[in-house]
């Protein structure tokens, strides 16, 4: 008989993200795209534009992905209720009459429902662009480590071509110079699940999502309900710092060492 950590990691996994979980990740996709300037007035201006801009917020990593691994792109298109589903998400968000959604989604229980849920999905993206890529190129543990990122934070990875469909790409908020907190953690766990994947890491899979899903929701709930961006609070900026700190010691050292080994000076072979 399995014992109940089994049972419960195995029916975890086990989890349809449809409908629940898909609604909470394209309310807190939407609701963050909202949040930025002049996003509120740019969907009366011109609703297809914020339209698609919500999209690549909700489905930017199967885009992306996609592209990676050379199929079509346009291919999230092919799941009407997903799409249906997102643009009526979209649709509430910036213009249900005296923004009552909006006002609701203010309320700290519900982000911190809203966003848990979505962390969840998370979990859910990596695994499957992980265990998609290895289906094209079996153990190529590189390739799964960039589509399981891509697949995970892909509405993150793509917003510079948001910002271009929308007319103001910030060379300074490139992802790619100065990333986030979501595409760090999600970097970590595709890293972790190819590992996983590769049979380098002794451990089920099922145990691995439950607690990286459990990780995740933590360190977002933590950053919702203290209201600090999780740069500033993240795991990461310690290690960061470290790192950082270390690496400027050793180029210290090494400069210091040329610089006594230039005033020695110099004895001709005999």
């Amino acid at each position: 008989m399995d014992c109940p950590w089994n049972e419960l990691s195995l029916a975890f996994s086990r989890t349809s993200m449809f409908p629940f979980f898909d609604i909470a990740h394209y309310l807190v996709s939407v609701m963050a795209l909202k949040h930025q300037p002049g996003a509120a007035v740019m969907a009366w201006r011109n609703p297809l534009s914020s339209w698609f801009t919500a999209m690549l917020h909700c489905f930017g990593g199967g885009i992306l992905s996609c592209v990676l691994l050379g199929e079509p792109p346009l291919r999230f298109l092919a799941n009407n209720t997903n799409i249906l589903l997102a643009s009526s998400i979209w649709y509430i968000v910036f213009f249900c009459p005296r923004d009552l959604v909006s006002q609701g989604y203010s309320f700290l229980p519900v982000q911190l429902f809203a966003v848990g849920m979505k962390e969840v999905t998370r979990t859910w993206k990596i695994v499957g662009g992980v265990t998609h890529a290895n289906s094209y190129y079996k153990n190529g543990w590189i390739v799964m480590i960039a589509i399981g990122w891509a697949r995970g934070a892909g509405g993150s990875i793509i917003t510079n071509f948001e910002q271009l469909v929308k007319g103001c790409w910030k060379p300074e908020a490139d992802e790619w110079l100065k990333m986030s907190y979501p595409a760090k953690v999600t970097l970590l766990g595709s890293v972790i699940f190819t590992f996983q994947q590769t049979n380098h890491l002794a451990i089920s899979r099922h145990n691995l999502m439950f607690l990286y899903t459990m990780f995740l929701v933590a360190t977002k709930s933590e950053e919702t309900f203290s209201r600090r961006p999780l740069p500033d609070s993240c795991p990461f900026v310690r290690t960061e710092a470290q790192a950082s700190s270390w690496t400027s010691r050793c180029q210290g050292l090494g400069l210091a060492k040329k610089g006594i080994w230039g005033r020695l000076p110099l004895v001709p072979l005999q």
